[in-house]
């Protein structure tokens, strides 16, 4: 049987550009080639339970989301599997609920399972991960950081809250509130940041901290909120929701008071996975949901492989589809 060395050899490059060709991980085209025909010469096939016993680590991964329902966190997955098939992994989903219990059960179900490595949506930042890094178990976190000196893959959550808001200004409306998520959670804290960085210079006459309204995130979360802004003394005539659920939520309620975009503004960080309402009348700020799988599950891989270079935070962007501007009526 011919081993990796001799594919090496015969392709002219080194063990380790053939390990990284057999484990889909970033090659040129020109030396992918190489060693394929090499491999091919050879009869060449990786030997994974080697690869395992070396290792001793299984060929799966564990990610760790708040919430499969999301359709944000379905693409997320999809884009971690995606990635994770091409180098011969295959993905374990857990659903933590946002709570750190059984975040940390989780966690310690992937360590003694011996898998080969995680990814981790925080429930918080407050989370101890201490015992999972202490052990070199590679772990990348995405959308959320954590206090530990981990890989991490995330959005420019103020910048989507500030794109929100701003074209809800944009469009003419004066007095927009914000439906955020729980406190403490950073995608919250960021985007309702963003939020108010606007208002506080675009102004809002009925001031800041009854238009702010934090709820789960979830389509009920966005019904209370939404409920409690139209109650207000003097309501506000948009409102900017930091995720998607949320914004159904809200849509919902402003539906059966009668109320339809644009007569009442209404922008959503993240793509609404529903609405009756035609969507040229609601601005989203789309978040690259499965492009955060992949690259985090692009740099899991590399640190399964070997990778020891200092962690490493990419940022990715939003984008924004302006909703319907006409200029409301007074509310």
């Amino acid at each position: 049987m011919s081993t990796i060395y001799e594919v090496a050899a015969l392709a002219g490059v080194s063990p380790a550009t053939v390990s990284r060709v057999f484990n889909g991980l970033s090659v040129s085209s020109e030396k992918i080639r190489l060693v394929r025909d090499a491999a091919e010469v050879l009869k060449f096939t990786p030997n994974r339970t080697a690869r395992r016993l070396r290792n001793q680590s299984s060929e799966l991964i564990a990610l760790l989301i708040p919430d499969i329902e999301n359709p944000f966190f379905t693409a997320l997955a999809r884009g971690v599997e995606d990635r994770a098939q091409q180098s011969g992994y295959s993905v374990v989903l857990c659903n933590t609920d946002d709570d750190p219990d059984k975040e940390t059960n989780y966690l310690d179900i992937a360590v003694s399972e011996n898998m080969a490595g995680i990814i981790l949506a925080p429930a918080s930042a407050d989370g101890d991960l201490a015992h999972v890094v202490s052990r070199g178990r590679p772990m990348v976190a995405v959308d959320r950081s954590t206090g530990f000196d981990i890989d991490a893959v995330m959005v420019d959550n103020r910048a989507a809250g500030i794109a929100a808001t701003n074209a809800l200004f944009d469009a003419g409306y004066s007095r927009v509130a914000c439906i955020a998520g729980p406190v403490g959670i950073e995608t919250t804290e960021e985007r309702s940041l963003g939020w108010r960085q606007v208002v506080t210079r675009r102004g809002n006459p009925a001031g800041h901290d009854d238009y702010l309204q934090h709820a789960n995130y979830r389509v009920d979360g966005g019904r209370a909120a939404m409920r409690t802004l139209l109650d207000l003394p003097t309501p506000p005539d948009a409102v900017v929701t930091t995720n998607n659920l949320m914004g159904v939520g809200a849509l919902q309620i402003l539906s059966e008071a009668g109320i339809t975009p644009p007569e009442f503004g209404v922008a959503v960080v993240g793509d609404l996975p529903f609405t009756t309402l035609l969507p040229d009348a609601i601005t989203q700020v789309h978040l690259p949901a499965r492009h955060l799988g992949t690259t985090a599950a692009s740099m899991l891989m590399e640190r399964i492989a070997g990778d020891t270079q200092p962690a490493r935070t990419i940022v990715l962007r939003a984008s924004v589809t302006q909703g319907a501007t006409p200029v409301p009526t007074a509310r």
